[in-house]
């Protein structure tokens, strides 16, 4: 969906950037960063033609979503990094093992 779309779909439903983002508990920079690609991932468009819909039909959405409990997004790069869907140990790059074999290897030099 366009940018241009969403804001559109969001007027519907009465609402401007910042009160959607605090409605599903979202960081509003981060809407507003879209703008820049001209194009919302499809899971805020889906949320904002459902809002649009719902409002039209003089749905009182916001009272069906206080009734869930949404957790706020976390912010990209927040918490530990793990690639891939499995879980890596972390490195121990400065185990006593690891500092045996570098203190031996410099020895031997």
């Amino acid at each position: 969906m366009t940018y241009e779309e969403f804001q559109r779909q969001l007027g519907k439903a009465g609402l401007n950037k910042r009160k959607f983002a605090e409605l599903i508990k979202m960081n509003p920079n981060s809407l507003t960063n879209y703008a820049k690609t001209g194009e919302v991932p499809s899971h805020l468009a889906v949320i904002s033609v459902l809002l649009g819909a719902l409002a039209e039909q003089q749905f009182d959405y916001s009272k069906l979503l206080s009734s869930i409990e949404i957790e706020p997004k976390k912010p990209r790069g927040s918490g530990k990094i793990n690639f891939g869907a499995n879980k890596q140990k972390p490195l121990d790059l400065f185990s006593n093992e690891s500092a045996q074999r570098t203190e031996k290897a410099h020895h031997e030099h």
